[in-house]
């Protein structure tokens, strides 16, 4: 077990990260078959979570005085033909409390539910697998029960409260539901974090940070957060494709935590032996070192932030099929990923290729890249200009 002896701004850690190691190997263990919502797995995971928040002392705070709050929805079979033949989804958000009877109360979150064998949003080409989603999102809930019991007899100038949300992969479902159905009154919340895939800190130390224009205090207190070296790239949007966004359009201050995308993102391969453990440690670190500096200012005040080049709100008609580097903080769009089969692998760009100019229209940065991506339509064939290695190269691509 890790021990944790706090200063006047920072902890420090004794110990090891065993903890967090058992809940992402238990987690992403081929017996609970990639946690899809709904599934035999996924309420193994929801019992593995509720036993550990009872261990480290929160209170229950689902439904009837249980850590369980479950919802059932009727959705499409098929999300393309929303009119069409609906089935039955149940799922269940685990949730526990540190009740320090205190006015305000933050709001700590991460998804743990997966894709099961794959299916709908896997980037799995071959034969049905189970797919563990050990970065995707048992890094996430771990990292969530560490932060607990470090704040389990501390910090006392809020209430806090952990949510273990189901149903993300399939649309934000589980945290959608919470804050129509929330178990504490929404307007006591004074922030909430998200910690969605935090389990590959790269070599780099790069740590995203989105949702810094949610509260005018966030830059401030960012630039005051110092922990084993980690440089944050940060993001204005309350808006993003996880469960901060259910809270952010409560007009909640939030910030999303997030270590990258990878190639095993979304495949199989997503496994427990690829995690950085002392990099997720570090993660929950940042958290603690922002709950400290925030801890006399009372309730913060919630901004909008700019959200008019988020891709939740966008729909394109085209992709090139790749996997950005939501890190890379430079001129461009840099490609962490190829997807087989798609226009990008099709045209020969590949991982490491920083992509600058598609047609006639710059690639300045991701707002950028995705304004470009809303002025194609299948079929168009453009010349999408890289660089790689220095060199300047143009490649001819098709889309589908």
């Amino acid at each position: 077990m890790a021990l944790y002896l706090s200063g006047c701004s920072q902890s420090i850690r004794l110990g090891d990260d065993d903890e967090i190691k058992a809940d992402i190997e238990y987690l992403a263990s081929d017996s609970l078959e990639g946690r899809e919502t709904g599934t035999k797995g996924e309420q193994l995971a929801a019992q593995y979570i509720a036993f550990r928040m009872d261990e480290i002392g929160l209170l229950p705070s689902g439904d009837d005085e249980s850590y369980f709050q479950t919802f059932s929805l009727m959705l499409p079979v098929n999300p393309h033909v929303p009119d069409g033949e609906k089935e039955e989804l149940k799922g269940t958000n685990v949730v526990g409390l540190i009740d320090n009877k205190a006015d305000h109360t933050v709001v700590i979150g991460a998804h743990y539910d997966h894709l099961g064998y794959g299916g709908r949003g896997s980037l799995h080409a071959g034969s049905q697998a189970i797919h563990n989603g050990a970065d995707d999102n048992a890094s996430g809930v771990a990292a969530m029960l560490q932060l607990a019991e470090i704040l389990s007899d501390r910090h006392e100038k809020n209430n806090y409260l952990f949510i273990a949300f189901s149903g993300e992969e399939k649309g934000l479902l589980g945290s959608n539901y919470y804050t129509k159905n929330a178990t504490v009154d929404l307007s006591t919340i004074n922030y909430m974090f998200n910690m969605d895939m935090v389990g590959r800190l790269n070599q780099d130390k790069v740590l995203s940070i989105n949702g810094v224009g949610t509260s005018p205090v966030w830059s401030t207190t960012l630039d005051k957060i110092q922990v084993d070296g980690l440089q944050f790239v940060t993001t204005e949007s309350g808006f993003g494709p996880s469960d901060h966004t259910s809270f952010y359009k409560e007009d909640i201050p939030v910030l999303h935590f997030f270590t990258g995308q990878h190639e095993d993102y979304h495949k199989p391969t997503d496994d427990p032996e690829k995690i950085n453990y002392e990099g997720v440690v570090s993660v929950v670190e940042v958290l603690h070192q922002i709950i400290e500096t925030l801890n006399d200012l009372g309730k913060i005040s919630f901004s909008k932030s700019d959200d008019s080049n988020t891709d939740i709100q966008r729909s394109f008609k085209v992709t090139l099929g790749v996997i950005p580097d939501y890190l890379f903080d430079g001129e461009g769009m840099r490609i962490d990923g190829v997807r087989d089969g798609r226009p990008a692998a099709v045209a020969g760009l590949d991982k490491g290729d920083v992509v600058v100019k598609m047609g006639e229209y710059e690639v300045t940065g991701m707002n950028a890249y995705m304004d470009c991506l809303e002025r194609f339509s299948p079929g168009d064939q453009i010349i999408v200009v890289v660089l790689r290695d220095g060199a300047r190269l143009e490649k001819e691509v098709i889309f589908d």
